[in-house]
């Protein structure tokens, strides 16, 4: 079997836009792979049609190590958020295939499943007014859809420090959500890297009263010696690695322990073997492993995939059940969450279990999108003239 080539759809939304790849095969088979792009979409395509013929066309999508390593690579060049994105979705298509070839899911042909469900927390659903009554309610929505866990940065547009009239403001956000919660509901705290050390260890003991599973990013990701600072300082568990695209390059925060969570994002770290290396050196260093994922329901799925094989799998985030929830169609058989255990339930379809409707993707066409987290809320743009497909 060998690749024929490959086509690239662009799923369009206010604030990030969702890559869809499908690798197609000269023995009828296709396979789709996801990432999504917060300002870069035009350069991974770019990527992608210089590779697709450079690397891609007349591979074997069974070896895919083999074309990870010329991707990743071949070019003679560091590769970095683009090339590791590109890479990512064409290497979860060629497990799609592979799973569909063999009739088995790719949890499968990773070693097999160590658990059949994956717990899930909620992820867009607080995109509503900034006070505490309000919040209250879009928590005790989530809870009683099923969620057992949800995710939240309450900071505003806080950026490294953070005065005592928006430091209440926050604790008043998550003092409602908790209230709205119940105690057993694990609360994750966001602060996509945004605070300098000091700040960051004050905000975490002024929040601690409510029992958060995590504090997450709480300063900027590339000083280590920060997050190790920070860490030392706090009881609360620390996440981190979302924004990290090689997996060379958690060494040193495996190295320091300065986190207890790592959060890869299988659409920017390579994929779903490159996830499932990094989580094995995780396990060796008593970290846990919980994906960033807030692309789609390819995404979703192959981030399943990785966690039912997965001994040190903590949980799932999962977006597409609050912001842009009208994007599901685009995706047939997209996973969803259980609502009597706020679980994912393994699926046994062979590869990566879902498939791209390309005319459902038609209908949301590339926009020029961008996320401002300094802003109040998502800064939109209108859609451009894009097309979504080529």
């Amino acid at each position: 079997m060998r690749i024929t080539g490959i086509t690239t759809h662009v799923v369009g939304t206010p604030w990030r836009n969702l890559t869809y790849v499908l690798v197609h095969t000269d023995e009828g088979l296709t396979g789709v792979g996801e990432t999504r792009m917060l300002g870069r979409t035009d350069a991974l395509v770019g990527y992608l049609r210089e590779a697709e013929v450079n690397h891609i066309a007349g591979s074997d999508p069974f070896a895919v190590e083999d074309l990870v390593r010329r991707m990743r690579y071949g070019d003679f060049g560091r590769a970095g958020e683009i090339v590791m994105s590109g890479v990512a979705v064409v290497e979860m298509a060629c497990w799609d295939i592979k799973g569909k070839a063999l009739g088995v899911p790719v949890w499968q042909l990773l070693g097999g499943a160590v658990t059949d469900r994956v717990k899930a927390y909620a992820n867009g659903w607080y995109t509503t007014e900034r006070t505490p009554e309000a919040y209250h309610r879009a928590a005790r929505r989530v809870v009683e859809r099923g969620y057992r866990a949800l995710k939240i940065d309450p900071f505003g547009t806080g950026h490294f420090e953070l005065d005592a009239g928006r430091t209440r403001e926050a604790v008043a956000l998550i003092e409602a959500v908790r209230d709205a919660v119940g105690p057993d509901t694990e609360l994750m705290i966001e602060m996509h890297g945004r605070f300098s050390p000091s700040t960051a260890v004050r905000l975490a003991h002024e929040l601690a009263p409510f029992r958060p599973a995590w504090l997450e990013e709480p300063v900027p990701p590339e000083n280590l010696k920060a997050l190790r600072k920070v860490a030392e300082k706090v009881d609360i568990p620390i996440a981190t690695g979302e924004r990290v695209h090689d997996r060379t390059e958690f060494r040193e925060l495996f190295e320091s322990q300065a986190a207890d969570i790592i959060q890869p994002d299988i659409g920017h770290l390579g994929g779903i073997w490159e996830t499932r290396k990094l989580a094995a050196t995780a396990e060796t260093h008593y970290m846990m492993i919980a994906p960033h994922n807030v692309g789609g329901s390819v995404l979703t799925a192959a981030s399943l995939q990785l966690a039912a094989c997965t001994p040190n799998f903590k949980i799932l985030e999962h977006f597409n059940d609050f912001a842009d929830a009208d994007i599901k169609q685009v995706v047939k058989g997209a996973p969803e969450v259980d609502p009597d255990t706020g679980c994912f339930t393994l699926s046994h379809a062979p590869g990566l279990g879902v498939e791209l409707d390309t005319d459902a993707a038609a209908a949301f066409p590339q926009q020029q999108a961008r996320f401002d987290l300094w802003a109040e809320g998502w800064e939109r743009r209108a859609p451009t003239t894009h097309g979504s497909g080529r």
